[in-house]
């Protein structure tokens, strides 16, 4: 039997994982055996670290090289350069991923930027369709300093959105700033009307955000990263815009090959730009997990595994 390292949960905050020796995983029909070299976690991740479910494998996120080509002939063959979003199981030496949820990287993306794309990147992409043709409207975006903020500035930008980033300090809004973003760093700062919000905080800000939409538009709900519930007064929204539409919004289902395949060809182009914050040996996973959960990281951060577990 291979064996492989793997980083498993403890269920402990301030080591939130530890390095174990397991068996490498052996694909299913529609799946490529990919070595990973590097991956990215997500903020949400670290919440799910927290209380984790038994034989819970984390790990969305991942770059690396086919070693196993799948064995109905689907995917990409051995020796490719891949991105992949697999369910689970990407903090690992080696990881299975749906062909179907891959995209051959070109030589002119490094393996770093593209383990950065998948999650964040997807949810981009897939929010910015949701909130239809942004050319010429006025957007809200809250909770905009972290992987999924920095993505759908760029992408709203580009397709001609006038954008207000909400970040929580001058800091975590430089980039977004540099991005062609006006930053203000309360929702209450934010100068309305607008035609969309994107709302990832939840909390007090969802209501605040919400009486800053013009009538007739549009608020995606897309995330509650205050770990607040949202309380919602309907006699308040009669005093507030008329009409607006509260959409929730998540971006999972499969398969995301087709959408990792455009955020690579938008890096290529150089039209996206992935925000990485900090770039390290995987030896250093549970320092980085703590100090994404406690917002300590702007943007992304990416492990490598460099071969040496």
């Amino acid at each position: 039997m291979l064996t492989m390292q793997r980083l498993i949960p403890t269920g402990e905050a301030a080591r939130p994982v530890t390095f174990a020796e397991v068996a490498q995983p052996v694909p299913e029909p529609g799946e490529a055996l990919i070595k990973v070299e590097a991956f990215a976690p997500n903020r949400g991740e670290t919440f799910l670290l927290e209380r984790p479910r038994p034989g819970a494998l984390p790990g969305k996120d991942i770059a690396g090289l086919v070693v196993q080509a799948a064995a109905d002939g689907s995917g990409p063959g051995i020796g490719t350069r891949v991105v992949g979003h697999p369910a689970q199981g990407g903090w690992a030496a080696y990881a299975a991923v749906p062909t179907d949820s891959l995209a051959v990287l070109p030589d002119s993306v490094d393996t770093a930027r593209a383990a950065a794309l998948p999650l964040a990147g997807i949810t981009a992409l897939r929010l910015v369709r949701t909130a239809g043709s942004l050319a010429g409207r006025r957007v809200l975006l809250t909770g905009a300093s972290g992987g999924v903020g920095h993505y759908v500035t760029e992408l709203a930008l580009a397709a001609g959105a006038e954008l207000t980033a909400v970040t929580a300090t001058p800091v975590r809004g430089e980039r977004l700033a540099e991005l062609g973003a006006h930053v203000v760093h309360e929702v209450g700062a934010a100068q309305g009307p607008f035609d969309v919000v994107l709302e990832s905080t939840g909390g007090e800000a969802l209501p605040l955000a919400l009486s800053k939409v013009r009538p007739g538009g549009t608020l995606v709900w897309f995330g509650q990263a205050s770990r607040t519930p949202v309380t919602l007064d309907f006699f308040q929204l009669l005093g507030g815009p008329e009409c607006v539409t509260i959409q929730h919004f998540h971006y999972a289902g499969a398969p995301y090959g087709s959408d990792l395949s455009t955020l690579v060809r938008l890096v290529e182009q150089g039209r996206l730009h992935p925000e990485i914050d900090r770039i390290t040996d995987w030896a250093q996973t549970a320092d980085t997990l703590v100090d994404l959960r406690e917002r300590r990281i702007r943007g992304k951060a990416v492990l490598l595994t460099g071969g040496t577990r």
